[in-house]
């Protein structure tokens, strides 16, 4: 829920429309909500992506990704 109040409502609309996706491209930068710890995440061939968790950088603007990782580094 952190994450999620920094997203605009148009933002919010992305990722849930990302969700309908059955996975995320390879070589894309994501979040996932399920795994915070584990910080910004790379999407690799062949690897599983629950869509429903994941906030992909292509979602959000430039800025808000800016808030998101200022919020990891604390």
């Amino acid at each position: 829920d952190a994450i999620l109040k920094f997203l605009s409502d148009e933002e919010i609309a992305r990722v849930s429309t990302a969700e309908a996706v059955a996975s995320i491209r390879d070589g894309a930068e994501y979040l996932d909500l399920q795994h915070i710890d584990q910080g910004i995440l790379t999407a690799k061939r062949g690897t599983s992506v629950e869509m429903g968790h994941v906030v992909p950088r292509s979602a959000v603007s430039a800025a808000t990704w800016a808030k998101i990782l200022a919020s990891l580094r604390h």
